[in-house]
């Protein structure tokens, strides 16, 4: 290939770059981390959560509505923002998965519980995330719900297991079946999609799991262990009490 035809391929393709500079600066990135938490958040609840000036905080969330990372949301003379969708989540949670670890050392206890939690059982963006997340998945492809011929994929068996469970995919979405989204902490694959969506929700309604204050962690209630045992075989010593 010519100068001429790498120049025309070159703008012709997709522009990576211009994401990858959005996520290049740390405030961007740190947002973009704690709205995996799939709630819509205000540029003064960012601000302070980053530890920047308000108006920095406004300027940075301009620049990745722009760059369609994130959606914009008015109630009255409120403005929150939001997550763009799953695929910006998963995107979010593949990259923070490959980035080295710089987190400094907690220096409470408290700090340190969180952070365990986290590491434990949290949502990421609307599907389960963490040690538990990724035993769910393991679980689900050693029963041959789910399969990797073609990618992760789910079984004529892992349909009928989630009817029986009483869990309801939405029909009818643009948004893939299911898709392999790599866990940040565990940097291992945990199960996204609507199928790890439609499961989170059935997790959250049938109190098999309930949120850790307001962050993203979740802790597995007696419930939840008792019926994740019995659904998939989990043992106890991946779902231990938080």
């Amino acid at each position: 290939m010519d100068r001429m035809d790498t120049q025309r391929a070159q703008v012709a393709g997709p522009d990576l770059a211009t994401v990858a500079k959005l996520l290049a600066d740390g405030t961007r990135a740190g947002f973009c981390l704690a709205l995996l938490d799939g709630r819509a958040w205000t540029a003064t609840e960012l601000a302070r959560h980053a530890g920047v000036a308000p108006s920095t905080a406004t300027e940075h969330l301009h620049a990745l509505v722009r760059g369609n990372l994130l959606a914009e949301e008015r109630q009255g003379r409120h403005r929150y923002v939001r997550l763009a969708g799953p695929q910006v989540a998963e995107l979010i949670e593949s990259l923070a998965a490959m980035a080295p670890e710089r987190t400094p050392a907690p220096r409470t206890l408290s700090a340190a519980g969180r952070r365990q939690a986290l590491a434990l059982a949290r949502t990421c963006y609307d599907h389960l995330a963490g040690t538990v997340g990724v035993a769910i998945t393991d679980a689900m492809l050693e029963r041959r719900l789910l399969n990797l011929e073609r990618g992760l994929g789910l079984t004529s068996a892992g349909a009928t297991w989630l009817e029986n469970l009483g869990v309801t995919v939405p029909a009818c979405t643009r948004r893939p079946s299911v898709r392999s989204c790599l866990d940040w902490t565990e940097r291992r694959p945990h199960l996204g999609g609507a199928v790890g969506a439609a499961l989170c929700r059935h997790a959250f309604d049938a109190g098999w799991v309930t949120p850790v204050g307001t962050t993203r962690a979740v802790t597995v209630t007696s419930l939840g262990r008792q019926a994740l045992r019995r659904h998939l075989g989990l043992s106890d010593e991946l779902l231990p009490q938080t």
